[in-house]
């Protein structure tokens, strides 16, 4: 008895960490419909973490699988979670997705949140010369003045870039 028991447990906990590789494995590169599936099995897993700790919505921004990510958006995602790598609004911006960057400034994602190297996304979108987000983070409040763990503020990233359409949009 004591052995169905203990195999019962192991499959069942099999099972869990499946389900949650599973939802991390969707948001790159699966679809809606595989979502909706899994979220009738596991209906907390759109806000798991994985050993790394990244969120669904994060990995769906920084792969650029958009129709996910704006299912997990407007499904209750918890937007504003933070990685070691930063925010979902971060990894898109990082990757030039601005659909999607966009989509969570306009659902009030914390612009000036910063990473574990105090990186914004203000500064994220000067460093990858991303300058058609830069007036929407601006416009939303994006603290010019934050300086990341080595002291520097986007403006000066954007002085070291030599960009002069960014430097003229911090001036």
């Amino acid at each position: 008895m004591k052995r169905v028991i203990f195999v019962s447990i192991v499959l069942m906990h099999f099972s869990l960490c499946f389900s949650q590789e599973t939802i991390f494995n969707i948001a790159r590169s699966g679809s809606v419909e595989q979502v909706v599936e899994l979220l009738k099995k596991q209906p907390n897993c759109i806000n798991q973490k994985n050993a790394e700790g990244y969120t669904p919505l994060i990995l769906a921004c920084y792969r650029s699988n958009n129709e996910v990510a704006i299912f997990f958006i407007e499904n209750g995602a918890v937007i504003d979670e933070n990685s070691p790598m930063g925010t979902a609004l971060m990894a898109a911006i990082v990757k030039g997705n601005n659909e999607i960057a966009t989509l969570l400034i306009k659902k009030k994602a914390n612009v000036n949140s910063i990473d574990a190297n105090g990186t914004s996304a203000l500064i994220y979108a000067v460093v990858f010369n991303n300058d058609e987000i830069l007036p929407l983070l601006l416009e939303n409040n994006a603290d010019k003045t934050h300086k990341d763990n080595d002291g520097k503020t986007a403006f000066e990233h954007a002085v070291f870039s030599g960009n002069s359409e960014i430097i003229n949009l911090l001036k």
